[in-house]
């Protein structure tokens, strides 16, 4: 039993891990992972509304999980959630969109200090989950860390490693940051959901737009942060930083607020005069410009389609339905590398890259999650938290850190750190 303001909260729990979601095409993906690469004994159970489904999902896994326990819960059903919150250390969610399921499963871990880690890209809903449970999860030392897929990651982590990595050189703060993204990778049917979810609120309520494009929208204290923040990227320009073209990156308007909510949470520690943007590498000349405006182009059309009702329709007709997914051998041929370029309060130039092969939507954000989720049920003591914290809704960087870091890169992710010449 430990003391968590006022709280007596247990951590001694039946299971490490429960997967909430398992029957899902990312859900299933990770049961995959977790059973190849969880090591021996972790006590790990799959969890959704169909049990025989669940069946289904065990039965095809490694022989790792065939004894692994499973559990009825239905985002519907708060009891349900509550029930399998208290059972577990950790729940990985894979249930989505989250502003729609979400929350309940939120509210469960933080009355149980249960940890929690997700997949989100939705700002309103890990806005509505810092505003309602924030203070909860900290007073239970529950560690809510939603976004732990490609969303937002590698973004997340990269800031983090070459913050520390220029701090250690005694470079200073870091300065004007940009995050310059490559991949190969399917759409996913999920993230389209959710994106037409987030357009339909910010339609319906003007103060929900606000909050979507608040620049610190998911920052603990607006009036704290810095002024002169970057405007997300809406151009298509040649940067003279990498010698090539750029395009909008769809995820930037989330990613960002996650990365700066990241910086406040550590008071700051990555710069107060920190500006940082993100956005997509098309390559260079001729070609790289007009994959460029193809980019901007493709992503203009389809916000316009899901803002008008009746050409919503034929958005669904060309992206994967939720819950559906590439081949593996799409999977696999995908990846991504995000090169993340700075100028520090010294006046010299680093960068980190963070890379993996595999679909970032899928391969990869499935290794992301799984060890994420391990990270927290095997590794907590060795973990940080902000000053002052014992638990809240942290973000990857916040709450894994270093430990999550080496995690990655012995699943074959590159995370580095250098000044450049």
């Amino acid at each position: 039993m430990r003391l968590y303001g006022g709280l007596m909260i247990s951590r001694d729990r039946e299971f490490d891990i429960v997967l909430f979601g398992a029957t899902g095409f990312v859900g299933e993906l990770t049961a995959a992972h977790l059973a190849t690469h969880a090591p021996s004994g972790t006590r790990i159970a799959l969890a959704g509304r169909n049990e025989h489904k669940l069946q289904d999902v065990r039965a095809d896994l490694p022989a790792a999980a065939r004894e692994w326990d499973l559990v009825t819960a239905d985002s519907g059903d708060p009891a349900s959630l509550r029930a399998m919150a208290e059972r577990t250390k950790v729940v990985i969610t894979t249930v989505g969109p989250y502003a729609s399921y979400g929350l309940p499963l939120v509210e469960a871990c933080a009355d149980a200090g249960t940890d929690y880690v997700d997949l989100t890209g939705e700002v309103l809903f890990h806005r509505d989950a810092i505003d309602g449970f924030d203070e909860r999860a900290n007073a239970t030392g529950a560690r809510i860390v939603p976004s732990c897929g490609y969303d937002s990651v590698p973004s997340d982590i990269g800031v983090f490693v070459l913050a520390d990595a220029v701090r250690a050189a005694g470079d200073g703060e870091l300065g004007d940051t940009t995050t310059y993204a490559s991949l190969k990778g399917g759409v996913s049917g999920g993230t389209i959901a959710s994106m037409m979810g987030q357009v339909d609120a910010i339609k319906a309520d003007k103060e929900r737009r606000k909050v979507v494009t608040d620049k610190f929208g998911l920052s603990p204290d607006r009036a704290a942060e810095p002024a002169g923040e970057w405007k997300d990227s809406a151009a298509v320009r040649e940067d003279g930083e990498i010698g090539a073209w750029t395009a909008p990156f769809v995820m930037a308007t989330y990613n960002t607020r996650v990365v700066r909510r990241s910086n406040a949470l550590s008071a700051h520690s990555y710069g107060r005069s920190f500006r940082y943007r993100e956005v997509m590498k098309t390559g260079r000349g001729i070609n790289g410009r007009l994959t460029g405006y193809a980019v901007a182009g493709g992503l203009g059309a389809a916000l316009g389609a899901m803002n008008v009702g009746f050409l919503r329709p034929l958005v669904k007709k060309v992206v994967p339905a939720p819950g559906t997914g590439p081949s593996e051998k799409a999977r696999n041929e995908g990846f991504f590398k995000m090169d993340i370029r700075t100028t520090t309060t010294t006046g010299r130039k680093w960068h980190s890259v963070v890379s993996a092969q595999g679909d970032p939507g899928y391969a990869a954000t499935c290794v992301m999650l799984g060890e994420a989720g391990l990270a927290l049920a095997l590794q907590r003591d060795d973990l940080p938290l902000p000053e002052g914290r014992q638990g809240g809704l942290l973000t990857p960087a916040t709450a894994l850190g270093m430990p999550y870091v080496e995690r990655l890169r012995a699943r074959g992710f590159v995370i580095e750190a250098e000044p450049l010449a």
